[in-house]
């Protein structure tokens, strides 16, 4: 292996190892201290718990909920999304279960009683801690392996449909333990993705249309950085009565940063129009998990 490649392979097990640890620390300081549900299987092995220890006297460790909730996505990603993406994903729920575990009891973590700040900034933390996994090409497990793959396969954002799905838990956890704690869950979920859609972008996409005398150069480009296609169309300003090229491409939301940027190098004088891609049917290139 490679110095760059040890370096690249190390940089994402460090932000998988931070991404466990904030994630357990977040589910025995701010979600245990509200009592609050998580999205996600995290949610599911807390309500399971909860319902054998109150109704059934028996304590359950979090760990061993996670580690079986997780089978199946586990063999969805080795089969669909990625070995090593697997891999890493897989000591993510390792890591987080055993410090949830290692960490519950520890009263100073409960940084506060306030239910409402608990729901904002856990769900806000939650994100986070996923966000660092996402951004190790890796994730947090459970459901994340099924918004990924549904992504990937639609070309549509399925974090929204998470939220959704977890309102089935929801209903579960006000029936059994009380719609307050319910509903500040759903502040705690909506804070969570909502900040994970601003975080992390690459399963969004950004539509870029450039009007440019450099359409060839930008092109390149465009090609280089994102390995993405683009379509030239012939255009005439109306004010000048200039003949222009325009330059149409989709690129994820997460390149169009540094691609505006290097345009901008290229062509000084380009007009581009920076647009949000709500859904892509057809072929689009991915960039690989692994």
């Amino acid at each position: 292996m490679s110095k760059l490649k040890l370096r690249y392979e190390s940089k994402r097990l460090v932000l998988v190892l931070i991404g466990a640890v904030l994630f357990a620390l977040n589910i025995d300081s701010f979600v245990r201290s509200a009592n609050l549900f998580p999205g996600g299987f995290a949610g599911v092995a807390l309500l399971v718990q909860e319902v054998f220890g109150k109704f059934l006297g028996i304590s359950v460790p979090y760990s061993v909920l996670a580690y079986s909730l997780n089978v199946v996505p586990i063999i969805i990603g080795f089969l669909y999304i990625g070995r090593k993406f697997t891999v890493y994903s897989i000591v993510m729920i390792v890591v987080s279960g055993f410090f949830t575990d290692l960490f519950s009891g520890i009263t100073f973590l409960s940084l506060t009683s306030d239910t409402i700040l608990c729901a904002v900034f856990g769900g806000i933390v939650n994100a986070v801690a996923i966000s660092l996994c996402l951004f190790a090409d890796s994730s947090s497990g459970g459901t994340d392996f099924i918004a990924i793959y549904v992504s990937e396969r639609t070309g549509k954002s399925a974090w929204n449909y998470i939220l959704a799905g977890n309102c089935v838990v929801l209903v579960a956890a006000g029936i059994l333990f009380g719609w307050d704690k319910a509903l500040y869950s759903i502040i705690f979920q909506y804070a969570s993705t909502q900040t994970l859609n601003v975080v992390y972008k690459r399963y969004s996409k950004t539509t870029l249309l450039i009007v440019t005398d450099k359409h060839a150069e930008i092109y390149d480009v465009i090609r280089r950085l994102t390995n993405h296609g683009a379509t030239v169309f012939e255009g005439t300003g109306e004010f000048s009565q200039q003949s222009h090229k325009m330059v149409y491409t989709v690129v994820s939301s997460d390149e169009s940063g540094r691609l505006e940027r290097e345009i901008r190098g290229v062509d000084p004088n380009a007009f581009i129009n920076v647009l949000q891609s709500k859904e892509i049917v057809g072929k689009f290139f991915k960039r690989q998990n692994d």
